[in-house]
Order: structure tokens, then C-alpha cells, then sequence
């Protein structure tokens, strides 16, 4: 079998921490911010943590050398 290739979208998108859980940036902060609260722009900030099945999905087709 050939080796497989990492997705370079999500090697752009996504990072696996330490204890193996799939880290990502939060969506809706690229424009349209006038329209968005002062609270929603703060709870957007940074990065999250995956659920657990969507962060095993990530890591078996995307990221399979993660």
C-alpha cells in the first residue's frame, strides 16, 4: 500500500494536542462583524476543541500522520 497523503486543507486548518484531542479556529470572524454582537466577537475569539467523534473523523481521513 502506498503511504497516505495529509489533507493540506486541514493541515491548515486543524492542530492534534498532546493528549490527542483535534484543535480548531472558531468560524464567523472573517467580515460581516458590524452585524455581530460585542459578546459574540468575545466568544469567538481563540481556538476549541473538537467533539470527540468529529475530532476521530478529522484524524482518520485527513490527518492520517497527525
Amino acid at each position: 500500500m502506498p503511504k497516505l497523503k495529509t489533507k493540506s486543507g486541514a493541515k491548515k486548518r486543524f492542530k492534534i494536542t498532546g493528549t490527542g484531542k483535534v484543535v480548531y479556529a472558531q468560524r464567523g470572524k472573517r467580515h460581516g462583524m458590524i452585524k455581530r454582537t460585542k459578546k459574540q466577537i468575545r466568544n469567538l475569539r481563540g481556538t476549541t476543541v473538537m467533539f470527540k467523534t468529529d475530532g476521530d473523523n478529522v484524524k482518520k481521513y485527513f490527518l492520517p500522520n497527525g
